[in-house]
């Protein structure tokens, strides 16, 4: 949609091209990948945790559900959460242009995205008895998928914090303190499921993940919901 604005005869006057038009609408269609990625993967790891056989979501991190029978379904559920926020990442450097977190911004959510791709190629090792019988001696796809976890969760967190410094305005302070908030709170529940994993057999670990995943899932559909808003082309009144 081309934007326009009224002219002093009050007549409708063109004040960009076709294409500025096409180009925002492009721009607004990867950026709602930013929307879908999280509601996506929040969505699948419930669903599956629920309805998957000997799987307790209480304890067992939502990547074992790549294990076992149907895991090609959380296997496919990262790898295109993964693609998604990617083309997210890629719709926010094409609008942010300036300000604080625009280069470092879409970097660290592209590199996010990429984690997902990664942890669905590489499988974890079994752990917390799931699947059943299953050895939970460490493999190298598995120290890989280890790694992609503290890559993604390391990204995730510091695009929080680079991101709350995007807005700096008076009337933006609210949403800078709330991107505070989910990076803090991302880096607790690591912690917390990290030390659950290690040392506490048949500890919640499994929900203290999904505290995570859906917390940080929310701040990051709420984030492309305000940059969609920011991208629609204005009508002006001169």
């Amino acid at each position: 949609m081309t934007p326009i604005s009224y002219g002093k005869d009050e007549k409708l006057t063109e004040t960009s091209a076709p294409s500025t038009g096409k180009q925002s609408a492009a721009i607004r269609l990867l950026l709602a990948c930013g929307v879908i990625a999280p509601l996506l993967n929040s969505v699948a790891i419930l669903i599956l945790g629920a309805i998957r056989p000997g799987y307790n979501a209480w304890t067992v991190p939502d990547s074992n559900l790549e294990l076992g029978d149907g895991g090609w379904m959380q296997i496919t559920n990262y790898i295109v959460t993964g693609a998604l926020l990617l083309a997210f990442a890629i719709g926010m450097r094409l609008l942010l242009r300036t300000g604080h977190g625009s280069t470092w911004g879409p970097i660290l959510l592209g590199s996010y995205g990429l984690t997902f791709i990664g942890a669905g190629l590489f499988l974890p090792d079994p752990s917390q008895g799931y699947p059943p019988g299953a050895s939970s001696t460490l493999t190298i796809h598995g120290a890989i998928h280890i790694l992609l976890g503290l890559l993604q969760f390391t990204a995730l967190i510091a695009a929080c914090f680079v991101l709350a410094r995007h807005e700096q305005a008076p009337e933006r302070r609210g949403w800078s303190w709330y991107s505070v908030i989910t990076g803090l709170l991302v880096a607790a529940s690591y912690v917390a499921f990290a030390l659950t994993d290690k040392l506490l057999d048949g500890g919640p670990t499994g929900l203290i993940e999904r505290i995570g995943i859906i917390g940080s899932g929310i701040w990051i559909a709420l984030l492309a919901i305000r940059l969609i808003s920011r991208s629609i082309p204005r009508v002006s009144v001169e």
